[in-house]
């Protein structure tokens, strides 16, 4: 019976010298697979298995999942699989149900594999363990020797034995990260999160200039992504990221001259403007099972049009941005923004340029959680909709702020802010997309009037229903609001936030 099991990488070359490696009184027997196979290695686009010290190989038809403790798990698959819920009931998918259901699994390299197995074996030829090896070769000539290792009870010293000489061969246990890096020498992880070096002593203008190009490459990242329509994560990336450049834009008054801020505002604006529709539809079309969910099974039918109707608007939507992204224009300004923020050298300076980071970002964020406080002293039951959204706007820059400067402040107490300013954002988040899609249902109702008489009454009927329901669940959030705000500034927050931005006088 298996007393242990183990999982090793060695480079590829040293397969050959393990193979000669003596083991005293026991004797290697190889087992050779004659044909090789193609393999893949499969994540998502940004890596959350690699992070995770995990590693998925596709390879005749089958999946191999190779965790970061060690185990490796498998099952068949077949190659329609896109995304984890695609793939067959069987322990690799249930060990991945905490990847991203909204990403897709793509291939991060391919090659050739080739299989063996060797035992080692006593004068009365009885095995005292086993290893099975999975020789990968990529395409571009880097490879690996994986090694999984199972002793048999009472032979311990010989499985000890082996593991010794697979270590004096340049083996080592299985990292998954090594045999990222051993498989595809060079390829860099994608973050949408990239850590933005901002130092105390530099100029505001400086932060402003590092935190613009850090985010624009990550932009750039996605336009494969979202010409290919891989997954809704590309584009949903993508305007997350103009969207905190706009922030600084809009945030860091002073830093750039007035006239080229507008500019620039004028700019970034363009490149976002041709992707709401499309992202607006692909919201709607994942949370279709929760708006189905929300009204009486009588009551589908209308929402089996409306949403059959967005289907099709987000396939020409898609259509059209893929052209625009595919576009000599946008190419050349996206370039262009790239070169402005790589370059500086055309960036104009503005009053508060040289303004220390840290002075400035201390400014900032002052002024911003002085406004959510405001607003949010104003908000109860019956408070419009509009100063909601306003105190949302203003969370969600102060978040941006703080992200930007994280590092130039003590992280214990910077971290203690986050968490209660996160789950007021959601909160308020939730009671945006309430009253959003309330009104987006309501225009769509505008134009199903002007359909034929039964098409009509029926969606009249689903969204209807629908628009009550989210309504009613808009006003319970309200009530969410108050409370995750109150959270959010009780004493000690208050406290903190005096101690740790509050320091002098003449704020920004």
């Amino acid at each position: 019976m298996p007393s242990e099991i183990g999982c090793y990488h060695l480079p590829i070359e040293a397969a050959d010298g393990l193979a000669e490696r003596s083991f005293g009184k026991l004797t290697l027997l190889l087992t050779l697979e004659e044909r090789a196979a193609d393999f893949r290695v499969l994540d998502c686009f940004d890596q959350s298995l690699r992070r995770s010290g995990r590693l998925l190989l596709e390879t005749g038809g089958s999946l191999e999942l190779f965790m970061a403790d060690g185990r490796v798990l498998s099952q068949p698959t077949h190659h329609a699989a896109r995304f984890v819920a695609d793939l067959q009931e069987g322990p690799v998918k249930q060990a991945l149900a905490d990847v991203s259901p909204l990403r897709s699994l793509l291939p991060v390299g391919s090659g050739n594999l080739r299989r063996a197995a060797f035992a080692l074996l006593d004068s009365g030829e009885k095995t005292h363990c086993r290893a099975h090896l999975r020789m990968m070769t990529d395409t571009g000539g880097a490879g690996a020797v994986l090694l999984t290792l199972q002793g048999l009870r009472g032979y311990d010293r010989s499985l000890a034995a082996l593991r010794e000489q697979i270590e004096a061969c340049g083996g080592v246990e299985l990292s998954c990260g090594g045999l990222y890096a051993a498989l595809f020498p060079g390829q860099v992880a994608y973050t949408a999160k990239p850590e933005v070096i901002v130092a105390p002593d530099d100029t505001s203008l400086d932060a402003a200039n590092t935190i613009i190009s850090t985010y624009i490459p990550v932009a750039r990242a996605n336009e494969a992504g979202i010409i290919a329509d891989l997954d809704t994560e590309f584009l949903h990336d993508f305007r997350v990221v103009l969207r905190k450049i706009r922030s600084v834009l809009s945030i860091f008054k002073g830093v750039y001259a007035k006239h080229q801020t507008t500019e620039l505002k004028t700019k970034f604006a363009k490149l976002m403007e041709p992707t709401g529709r499309l992202r607006d539809l692909d919201v709607y079309l994942l949370e279709r099972q929760k708006f189905y969910d929300l009204v009486p099974k009588t009551l589908h039918s209308g929402l089996d049009i409306m949403f059959k109707l967005f289907a099709e608007q987000r396939r020409a939507e898609f259509a059209k941005l893929a052209r625009h992204l595919h576009s000599k224009s946008y190419q050349k300004d996206i370039s262009q923004l790239a070169k402005l923020f790589h370059k500086r050298k055309k960036l104009k300076a503005g009053a508060k340029a040289d303004r220390k980071a840290h002075d400035y970002a201390c400014g900032l964020i002052w002024k911003r959680y002085s406004r959510v406080r405001k607003i949010t002293a104003r908000i109860g039951p019956e408070t419009d909709d509009a100063e909601v959204h306003a105190l949302r706007i203003q969370c969600k820059k102060l978040r941006y702020l703080m992200a930007f400067f994280r590092p130039i402040f003590p992280k214990t107490e910077f971290k203690s802010l986050i968490k209660p300013l996160k789950e007021l954002q959601d909160s308020l988040g939730l009671f945006n997309d309430y009253s959003v899609q309330q009104a987006s249902l309501q225009d769509f109702l505008h134009k199903a009037s002007d359909w034929p008489n039964a098409v009509s009454l029926a969606v009249a009927q689903s969204v209807g229903a629908l628009t009550a329901v989210l309504h009613h669940r808009q006003i319970n959030e309200r009530t969410k609001v108050i409370q995750s705000f109150a959270r959010f500034n009780d004493p000690a927050m208050q406290e903190t936030f005096q101690n740790l931005f509050h320091r002098r006088e003449d704020k920004t």
